[in-house]
């Protein structure tokens, strides 16, 4: 079969301004095999909050937009748990002093213990999350309390993702977390999807969505959801 000349449309559902960087990295890796189209499937709102009233040793960061949130608030410790290095990299652009785990809510729980951390510290995460890190830090007696500070509101498809996905030429479709696979997953599309996942977590979101294939990244960072779209890429365009 003779390859496809024609660019690949990917679609990216991510929030505005990680969706624009991992953009960026699409363009620079893949050029013009990619048709790079933004439509983000959720957009943050930041609820009034208030914290409760303890010394708390640091922060935890899950997201770079718990880091966003934390920033707004006052009171919060000046010192940061983040789960990995671009959490880290946006709570220390805001003025935070910042350490990764570099990995997952159970590489986090594991450094901080393993820091000797003796608590109480404050997790702010989102509405949606996973990892039931203040829990299993407090369960190995490091006291963790947690704060929802943000939110993540659906959003609908694009005029232009719409129209690509009611095709059935192929599309394929980086995915970063387990909500947006589900609301994702609910548009059913009628494309030939391609689809990579940041996890098995956010591949089990998509449910049984019909997929030409499926490719769940080597570690749940962006750079390795970008390895993960190359067998997807040379498939697509076969």
């Amino acid at each position: 079969m003779t390859p496809q000349s024609r660019a690949i449309p990917v679609i990216l559902t991510r929030p505005a301004a990680q969706g624009d960087r991992f953009a960026a990295d699409l363009r620079a890796r893949f050029g013009d095999a990619v048709d790079v189209i933004l439509s983000p499937l959720i957009a943050p709102v930041f609820p009034s909050v208030e914290l409760p009233d303890a010394d708390f040793g640091a922060v935890i960061l899950t997201s770079e937009t718990g880091a966003q949130a934390a920033a707004r608030l006052p009171g919060v410790p000046h010192r940061a748990w983040c789960v990995g290095d671009r959490t880290a990299a946006a709570a220390r652009s805001l003025g935070f002093d910042a350490r990764s785990a570099a990995g997952d809510a159970e590489a986090l729980v594991a450094a901080i213990v393993a820091a000797g951390e003796s608590g109480p510290l404050l997790h702010l995460r989102g509405r949606d999350s996973r990892g039931d890190v203040a829990a299993r830090l407090t369960a190995q007696a490091v006291p963790t309390v947690e704060v929802i500070v943000y939110a993540q509101e659906a959003q609908p498809l694009t005029d232009a993702a719409r129209a690509v996905l009611a095709g059935h030429g192929p599309v394929i479709v980086p995915l970063f977390s387990p909500r947006t696979a589900q609301i994702f997953a609910a548009t059913r599309p009628a494309a030939a999807l391609y689809i990579a996942a940041l996890s098995p977590a956010v591949a089990a979101g998509l449910g049984d969505l019909p997929c030409r294939m499926l490719r769940c990244a080597a570690k749940p960072e962006a750079a390795a959801l970008l390895q993960a779209l190359v067998p997807l890429i040379d498939a697509a365009r076969a």
